[in-house]
């Protein structure tokens, strides 16, 4: 399912809604204080850098931002399956959102090649216009 702007906006919202609801869950311990402070750190930062994708004003600054959000949502994964491996959640709660995760990382470096190799692209056609 293709996704414009708008609606990859929204979904990387709603991801950070529901890292943020997973970790305001998790127990008052030390290590889960810590998971619920990087968790909540990390998918608001995605959804609030891609918020700045949508804004860029050029390929390298969207390509950038967008490196940025491919390494929250990333991380966001990581934290999410760090709570299941420390037993902080059972597995069954937090699989939606690290699949949910990954799909959102997989979409986001997808859209950094592309940028890129459209640079690329247009990079070799001004060559090959001198």
């Amino acid at each position: 399912m293709l996704m414009n702007q708008s609606e990859l906006k929204d979904r990387v919202k709603q991801f950070a809604h529901r890292c943020i609801k997973l970790a305001l869950s998790l127990p008052d311990s030390p290590l889960g204080r810590h998971v619920r402070s990087q968790l909540i750190k990390c998918s608001s930062s995605a959804a609030a850098n891609y918020r700045a994708v949508c804004l860029a004003q050029s390929r390298a600054h969207f390509a950038s931002k967008l490196s940025i959000v491919v390494e929250e949502t990333d991380e966001c994964v990581f934290w999410l399956e760090f709570t299941v491996d420390e037993r902080l959640m059972p597995e069954s709660k937090v699989r939606p959102l690290i699949d949910d995760g990954m799909e959102l990382a997989a979409i986001f470096i997808a859209s950094r090649k592309t940028v890129k190799n459209r640079k690329k692209e247009f990079v070799v056609a001004r060559i090959n216009n001198q």
